[in-house]
C-alpha cells in the first residue's frame, strides 16, 4: 500500500527503487571441470556414480558383530572396503545400496565365517587402512569382476571356494 506523502516515514521503510540486473552472456564450458558429453567420464579410480550411496555407510555398521577378522584388521577398513564393493553394484542397477549389496561385498570378500584361508590371506593387505584411502577402495572395488555383481549374496557363497574367478586381486597385494 502507498504511503502517504504527509505521513512521516523513516529512510529505512520507504520504498526503494528496483535495480536491474544485466543480462548474462552467453554460456560456455570452457572451465577444466565441465564434464563433456552426454556420459560421465570413466577409467582408473573414476568410481561409479550412482543414487544415495553414502547409506551404505550406515548400511555396513548393521554387519560388525558379524564379522570375522584377523588380527590387525579393522571394522572400519572392512566396512570401507565393503561398502565400495556395494556402492559399484548398486549403481551398476541405477539404484541406491540396500542391505543386500553390502552382504554381497563382506561375503565376497570372506569376512564371514567359513571364508577360504587363502582368500583371507589376499584379503588383509589390500583392505589395510581402506578406511583412510580413497584408492585402497577403488582398489578393492574394482577388484570384483563385472560379472559378479549381478550375483545374489547365496550365489557368492556358494561359489566361494573358487574366489578366483570372481576377483583380480592386483600383483603385490
Amino acid at each position: 500500500m502507498t504511503q502517504p506523502s504527509f505521513v512521516p516515514i523513516v529512510e529505512a521503510d520507504q520504498v526503494r527503487p528496483t535495480y536491474r540486473l544485466h543480462v548474462p552472456s552467453i554460456w560456455t564450458q570452457s572451465r577444466p571441470s565441465e564434464l563433456r558429453g552426454t556420459t560421465p567420464p570413466t577409467g582408473r579410480l573414476f568410481g561409479t556414480a550412482g543414487p544415495d550411496q553414502g547409506f551404505a555407510l550406515k548400511l555396513a555398521r548393521r554387519f560388525e558383530d558379524r564379522l570375522v577378522l584377523r588380527p590387525g584388521e579393522t571394522p572400519e577398513d572392512a566396512g570401507a572396503g565393503a561398502t565400495a564393493v556395494a556402492m559399484r553394484r548398486s549403481a551398476r542397477f541405477g539404484r541406491a545400496p540396500v542391505i543386500h549389496d553390502l552382504a554381497f561385498a563382506y561375503t565376497l570378500w570372506g569376512f564371514f565365517e567359513g571364508a577360504p584361508d587363502d582368500l583371507v590371506d589376499a584379503r588383509v593387505p589390500l583392505f589395510g587402512s581402506a578406511a583412510h584411502h580413497y584408492q585402497a577402495r577403488r582398489v578393492i572395488a574394482g577388484a570384483v569382476v563385472e560379472s559378479v555383481l549381478g550375483l545374489t549374496p547365496e550365489q557368492v557363497a556358494e561359489r566361494l571356494a573358487d574366489w578366483r574367478s570372481m576377483l583380480v586381486v592386483p600383483a603385490g597385494h
